[in-house]
């Protein structure tokens, strides 16, 4: 089922490393020009362009594209019980994870009279986007809000595509979702478009621009982030999603076929990927996906997502190469599935999250680990992109304070470094503060 790139006996750097590896077709500069003919509709003509939009691409529009407060209420008193409980200790869970990312204030003194407080600062305003398409995603709204919220950010606009098989209504289990959370700012849009509105505002619906915007989406949502970047700020250009294994012979093939295939039921694009010291074992997890892929709901799609050329079976001499296979891959999700885990996490440098051991699967971080399932796609942790958290929404601040004996101690060394970069004026800013005093 998934072909095999046989490494062995080969010594290859980190660029041929790459080069080699399974990537997904996706060329996010293509679709550049088209989420900018979108944005700049959105633009021009607020609501008219938006509800084209809709038409256009959700089949059609929301009967109201700023979601009712009742409407809000009424999709969490309808929403099943067991999904409920479960969406609440995913919060809780997500909620102590983020809250653990927001750093203490901290004061460094220099000198008597002289000190930098290092403090973070929440951004004003957010706006997160949650997919819709193939599946349904109020955990995207969970991970994205709550780690909004931990920072300190007083308001969240939340937009989403009106789905067709809702009556053009954003997902009732997504606004059940927002409910939990106390978002009330909800919008039946979605693709280039909204993230268009997020950025510029829509004052017909009295929609303010936000400052910073995160949550998945197709390659429009990802094209038409980048074109917005100057804007507002973004989480990352996120692709399909990805896994990565390292395993050996001591792994459970079940297991690790099992987690290959959570992750090729997201879409056609999606990455799996085996990277074993064993040939064997690699037969025998091979065997399992395929009987496993046959039996799945979604085998369709699994299957081709499996047998694409973004997935494949990686042999290497050993598991020391298997990181530095890793690392040059920088996958969304790794799992290390071998008989000593901690000695290969050790070699591992980048990755978006990374599941240790046969008891923490993927699915396991999606939903209930507590960490956040927001993560860099299409080698972005390799380039030392980081998955979302509180971080994202916070802004780092140097809040300078010193009294005048502790600035005397150093006006001559800020002259004289003045006067080396022909700045005199700097220079003379300090000394007049001896002129005053």
């Amino acid at each position: 089922m998934l072909r095999t790139i046989d490494l062995r006996s080969r010594t290859l750097t980190a660029q041929e490393l790459a080069t080699a590896l399974p990537r997904p077709e996706l060329d996010i500069s293509a679709a550049h020009a088209a989420a900018v003919e979108l944005i700049d509709a959105v633009r021009a003509q607020g609501v008219e362009a938006l509800n084209e939009q809709a038409e256009r691409f959700d089949g059609g529009r929301a009967a109201s594209i700023r979601v009712p407060a009742d409407e809000i209420q009424d999709a969490l008193e309808q929403l099943d019980a067991d999904v409920r409980a479960a969406l609440e200790e995913m919060i809780r869970r997500v909620r102590e994870g983020s809250r653990a990312q927001v750093p203490a204030e901290h004061v460094t003194t220099l000198a008597p009279g002289a000190e930098i407080t290092q403090r973070w600062q929440p951004v004003d305003r957010v706006g997160l986007y949650v997919p819709g398409g193939k599946a349904v995603y109020p955990s995207s709204v969970v991970m994205n809000a709550v780690a909004a919220q931990e920072a300190g950010v007083a308001s969240i606009a939340l937009v989403s595509p009106p789905q067709r098989d809702q009556g053009h209504r954003v997902h009732p289990t997504i606004l059940a979702a927002c409910a939990l959370l106390g978002i009330t700012e909800v919008y039946a849009m979605g693709g280039a478009g909204a993230i268009g509105a997020l950025a510029y505002g829509v004052p017909a619906i009295e929609l303010e621009p936000v400052n910073v915007m995160t949550g998945p989406g197709n390659v429009y949502v990802a094209a038409a982030k980048r074109a917005v970047s100057s804007v507002a700020g973004i989480d990352a250009e996120a692709g399909p999603t990805e896994i990565l294994i390292i395993a050996d012979g001591s792994a459970a093939p079940a297991m690790v076929a099992s987690d290959l295939l959570s992750q090729a039921e997201h879409d056609e694009l999606a990455a799996s990927v085996l990277v074993t010291d064993d040939a064997a074992f690699a037969e025998r997890v091979n065997a399992e996906l395929e009987a496993q892929c046959s039996a799945t709901p979604h085998r369709e799609r699994a299957t081709t997502a499996l047998t694409s050329q973004q997935s494949a079976i990686v042999l290497v001499d050993d598991l020391e190469t298997a990181a530095r296979v890793s690392n040059a891959y920088g996958p969304e999700h790794l799992e290390i599935q071998t008989r000593d885990d901690e000695a290969v996490l050790t070699n591992i440098t980048a990755a978006g999250a990374i599941f240790m051991g046969p008891y923490a699967p993927v699915s396991l971080g999606d939903y209930l680990a507590g960490s956040n399932h927001v993560l860099p796609t299409g080698g972005q942790a390799a380039r030392g992109a980081s998955g979302l958290g509180a971080y994202t929404f916070l802004r780092a601040q140097q809040v300078i304070r010193y009294n005048r004996d502790a600035l005397a101690e150093v006006t001559p060394k800020i002259v004289a470094l003045a006067n080396a970069e022909d700045l005199p004026a700097h220079g003379d800013a300090a000394l007049a503060r001896e002129a005053t005093s």
